[in-house]
């Protein structure tokens, strides 16, 4: 797996989030300890998946927090400015909240459908990801489904990236996926 992380961090992928799901805390700080002077090598930010207190033992740059996790609101008041917090949702209304509650980005989704993550939800296509990334000040990151083909659909809407698991973790060569995944995106510029 580290293999993989710094193969694309030596492509130019910008930030790396620990997402594993069903392991403990130790055992995701453990990743972290592995995955993050790759980053810090490559200038990459590292977030932690649901977990503040892995972000924090870790001194991670931030943390992704999903509806059944902590409250953004919550996070904020523990972390204060300067550490960043990115929340999920689908909904405009609930991003304009979550962004009053002190979320720095927004991950959106699933653009497309996704085996990646059972409980994704309805898929909401190119024009929901694009409602709620209008809706916002703050970027809003493109989820579920993307692939290097889609990323160029994606990168048509007002959305400031995207994050994908599979698309490089099942790469055959995980750099030329995210040199791939980045050039709709650079192009924008």
């Amino acid at each position: 797996m580290t293999e993989v992380v710094a193969a694309a961090l030596a492509a130019g992928k910008p930030a790396v989030q620990l997402r594993a799901k069903g392991v403990s805390a130790r055992e995701l700080l453990e990743l972290g300890r592995a995955v993050l002077p790759l980053a810090r090598e490559r200038g990459a930010l590292v977030f932690v998946n649901d977990r503040l207190d892995v972000a924090l033992a870790l001194g991670a740059d931030g943390v992704h927090l999903g509806p059944d996790d902590l409250p953004v609101a919550a996070a904020r008041r523990a972390m204060g400015a300067g550490f960043l917090i990115g929340a999920s949702t689908d909904d405009p209304a609930a991003a304009k909240q979550l962004v009053l509650d002190g979320a720095d980005y927004i991950g959106c989704g699933a653009v497309y459908a996704t085996s990646t993550k059972a409980d994704a939800g309805d898929v909401i296509g190119l024009a929901g990801l694009d409602r709620v990334a209008r809706a916002v000040e703050v970027p809003v990151v493109g989820i579920g489904g993307i692939t290097v083909e889609r990323s160029a659909e994606v990168a048509t809407t007002h959305a400031a990236g995207v994050a994908v698991v599979g698309a490089v973790m099942a790469a055959a060569d995980p750099g030329v996926a995210v040199r791939g995944l980045l050039t709709p995106w650079r192009s924008r510029d």
